[in-house]
């Protein structure tokens, strides 16, 4: 039995070596249209004289994915006064930043909106999708295929949970601006699928599927084949020109600096022709960087992030930052047992990704409170609120070492994804700094939970 499982590795090997990324990213027509999927379309309505709610989905597969979802249920169910008028907090969420399993909630609930809550389970949540793609992978008529298992990926998240809609099919009135984002292998860059990273490949974001952006963000290397896109050399939108002036404006900043050397490295367009797009974790697991990144690029913090698209400033902001990471005891200091390969590749990558989510979320804290300090003026004061949810914040041990335990994959059973969810909105709940915002802003939740 060993030597037709042998043989179907060596295939598998085989076929993977020899694929090829498929391009389905179109150029920048020659006239842009008035609408697009950027940042500047949603800062009509964004970070409006009240509040500036965003939040940040952490990847962790299915089970990022549903204790999200449990995150949003709960902002739906609490009520809030704004502007003299009783609301729901959800309807206050203004952009949603995500990366690898968390890319599935924000991308359905961009598409989709208010349907997440009927059907979001069944499309997504509680499918083997795991399994399915499995049968995929050991289906003999692809093993000679010339693309590869990204791309079986690709038409199941579009036949089972996207259906062919595009990010044209986002632009939604009073749906937030989602911003999907991946690693680029080829420079380490984090990249967000809005218009403004796509202008830097001349590329137009309306026309490319949702389905394959979030494939993107979720590929994991090794495991699946990156994302291709083509680097157009097509258009003069003078982003170059921009990042020339982000430098100039950054020169004391390494960390800054670093970024916008890979985000100039796309005005090559003869050494990168293509850009080859991997799971977003890599280059920040929490969703947060993407917050960051987007403000101090564009503009070099928020006072100018608020000028420069003419908006008022907002008196309170907050950051939901949903954190699904786990970690679990390890079995290797049970024994003298040397632990194996994957083992220990697996507990490298736990330490660094824990390393560096501490990392992203003292950044994001100390971001706000300038932010703040940027916005405030004696008259009119601005808050921030920083409302990080995480497995550690559970009291119960056991129960908190329950969900440390449930794996990173996308098939997870019914009854995890239900703890998942109902665990999701319970954080919320009991959150110090959610408490705070909600008897700022009058509110009060529906949930009776504890």
């Amino acid at each position: 039995m060993r030597r037709p499982l042998f043989g179907v590795i060596v295939l598998l090997l085989f076929s993977g070596c020899a694929s090829y990324g498929v391009v389905q990213n179109a150029p920048l027509p020659s006239t842009a249209g008035e609408q697009s999927y950027s940042i500047r379309t949603f800062m009509k309505d964004w970070l409006t004289d009240e509040n500036a709610l965003m939040l940040a989905f952490s990847g962790g597969g299915t089970r990022a994915a549903a204790l999200s979802y449990g995150v949003l249920k709960e902002l739906r169910d609490t009520s809030i006064v704004s502007g003299g008028q009783t609301k729901r907090l959800l309807d206050e969420v203004h952009s949603i930043s995500s990366v690898s399993g968390g890319s599935f909630t924000a991308g359905y609930y961009g598409v989709y909106g208010e349907k997440i809550f009927t059907d979001y389970k069944e499309a997504f949540l509680k499918r083997d999708v795991e399994g399915d793609l499995k049968s995929k992978l050991f289906n003999p008529f692809r093993w000679f295929g010339s693309t590869g298992r990204t791309e079986w990926a690709v038409e199941y998240y579009q036949e089972h949970v996207f259906h062919d809609a595009t990010f044209a099919d986002m632009l939604q009135p009073g749906r937030p601006l989602i911003v999907i984002n991946a690693s680029d292998l080829g420079c380490g860059a984090r990249f967000s699928f809005v218009q403004e990273y796509f202008n830097l490949l001349c590329s137009d974001l309306s026309t490319f599927p949702v389905a394959r952006a979030v494939a993107a963000s979720s590929a994991v290397p090794v495991v699946f084949n990156p994302v291709v896109v083509e680097n157009y050399a097509s258009c003069q939108l003078g982003t170059a020109d921009s990042i020339r002036t982000a430098k100039q404006r950054s020169a004391d900043d390494r960390r800054m600096m670093l970024l916008l050397d890979e985000l100039e490295s796309y005005s090559d367009k003869d050494k990168r022709k293509y850009a080859h797009f991997v799971d977003g974790g890599i280059t920040d697991n929490l969703g947060l960087r993407a917050v960051y990144e987007i403000v101090e690029v564009s503009s070099g913090g928020m006072g100018q992030f608020t000028k420069k698209y003419g908006r008022q400033p907002p008196r309170r902001i907050a950051m939901i930052s949903v954190d699904a990471s786990a970690r679990g005891e390890p079995v290797m200091d049970r024994s003298i047992k040397q632990p194996g390969l994957m083992e220990t590749v697996g507990a490298m990558s736990d330490i660094q990704l824990h390393l560096y989510n501490v990392a992203t979320i003292e950044l994001m804290e100390e971001t706000l409170t300038r932010w703040t300090n940027e916005l405030s003026t004696p008259e009119r004061p601005v808050e921030a609120y920083f409302i990080y949810l995480s497995f550690k914040d559970i009291k119960d041990p056991k129960r908190r070492a329950s969900f440390n335990k449930v794996p990173t994959s996308f098939d997870l059973t019914d009854e995890q994804v239900e703890s998942l969810i109902e665990v999701g909105g319970e954080l919320l709940r009991v959150n110090p700094e959610f408490r705070r915002l909600l008897a700022d802003l009058h509110g009060s939740s529906i949930s009776q939970k504890p």
